[in-house]
């Protein structure tokens, strides 16, 4: 019996500019109030909410789980080039599956880079996001202090990596199965300088923003919340930014959350 759930084989679906989109779609009743998920930078829809136990209480709460493979990432395309991303191509991938699955209203829940292609989203769609967990998210543009460089040249030559930030990350991808480090490095420098969550242009919509308190971004993370007309901040006890999305209170938190939207 294996020790983790199975993930179920992914339904692709094509991107405005023509590219293959992971999508997995976990089940519940047809009818049942739709979870669009969303992972973060060098994770999956398998590694963020499948394996941490996300899927399985959001289906035991009533509702039906769609998940997305962001581009460069899991099992969809994974293009080598820094102009196949930006923030407005990952927008349009969520419109797209959203589109695609025929659905009028989702709520979603997204983490790090997933929660900011949530805050985006929210502004950009208002009318088909209802409500939106936004985990890990800071203000301004964390990707600045990435070395690209630095990170070419370990991917190239295998050059040792100084910056403590970057090696973090590039560690971290590197473990992960099915990782594409050249296109994660990709992204990042086609994602540097873009649109960041702005204060000043906040989303009207019920908004749960949760950060470890371990995490660097943890007073960014509140003020973001703190401009928000409906938002809301969770200090998750405890976590930093590569674990709060195992911890069981984020997950019962968002949950409830969710679940106030449906007047439960």
């Amino acid at each position: 019996m294996p020790l983790l759930p199975v993930a179920p084989d992914p339904v692709l679906v094509m991107s405005t500019d023509g590219l293959e989109l992971a999508t997995y779609d976990f089940g519940g009743a047809p009818d049942a109030p739709v979870v669009l998920a969303v992972h973060g930078f060098a994770s999956s829809a398998y590694g963020n909410w499948v394996a941490t136990g996300w899927v399985r209480e959001l289906e035991r709460s009533g509702f039906r789980v769609i998940a997305l493979d962001q581009r460069g990432h899991g099992r969809s395309a994974k293009p080598h080039e820094p102009g196949a991303y930006s923030m407005e191509a990952l927008v349009a991938d969520v419109e797209t599956v959203i589109d695609t699955y025929l659905l009028d209203t989702v709520s979603y829940v997204g983490y790090s880079l997933g929660a900011r292609v949530g805050w985006h989203t929210s502004i950009e769609l208002p009318h088909r996001i209802a409500r939106a967990v936004l985990g890990g998210i800071p203000d301004g543009d964390p990707l600045t202090r990435f070395r690209v460089d630095e990170a070419r040249a370990f991917i190239e030559h295998g050059t040792p990596v100084e910056d403590r930030l970057t090696r973090a990350y590039l560690t971290m991808a590197a473990g992960l199965r099915g990782n594409d480090l050249e296109a994660l490095v990709d992204l990042v420098a086609g994602m540097r300088g873009g649109p960041q969550p702005d204060p000043a242009d906040a989303p009207s919509q019920p908004l749960l923003f949760a950060t470890g308190s371990e995490d660097p971004i943890l007073e960014a993370s509140r003020a973001l919340a703190d401009a928000c007309p409906a938002g809301e901040f969770f200090e998750i006890a405890g976590r930093n930014h590569f674990n709060a999305p195992t911890a069981r209170d984020f997950r019962a938190r968002s949950i409830d959350f969710l679940c106030e939207g449906l007047g439960g």
